[in-house]
């Protein structure tokens, strides 16, 4: 289980990967791939063809993590990816509920709260009381 917090920068392979890679190939793949820094923290997440493995390649406390789940039954769902993309961004959560068998393409989000927006508001309301 990998715990993550609301920060974390997740980045999906779109197109299926040989799995059969390890620490190594996964870290040219990324910069390969996306020419991004696979020690900078961001977790970059690796379905096989099939879609019922996963690996997840990040650089944590001086050396290379490998997250790997085989599903036993079922496969992952891929999250809705527009067809030029070679790789998508997540968030934590949705990682999460992509590891454990959600279907990211029918879940509805509500919007997120922006606290600029929140701050106008107040700011409004405080001068109509000045008022």
């Amino acid at each position: 289980m990998l715990s993550l917090g609301p920060g974390v920068q997740v980045v999906l392979a779109t197109e299926p990967v040989d799995l059969r890679r390890g620490h190594d190939g996964l870290v040219t793949l990324v910069r390969s791939l996306w020419h991004a820094d696979p020690y900078s923290g961001t977790l970059f997440v690796f379905f096989g063809r099939r879609r019922d493995r996963v690996k997840v390649l990040f650089f944590s406390a001086g050396g290379f993590v490998v997250y790997y789940k085989r599903l036993e039954r079922g496969r992952f769902c891929m999250p809705h990816v527009p067809e030029t993309s070679a790789h998508i961004e997540l968030d934590a959560s949705s990682l999460a509920m992509l590891l454990d068998g959600v279907d990211l393409r029918a879940v509805r989000r509500a919007p997120r709260w922006e606290p600029t927006r929140e701050k106008k508001r107040i700011e409004r309301i405080d001068i109509q009381r000045a008022s």
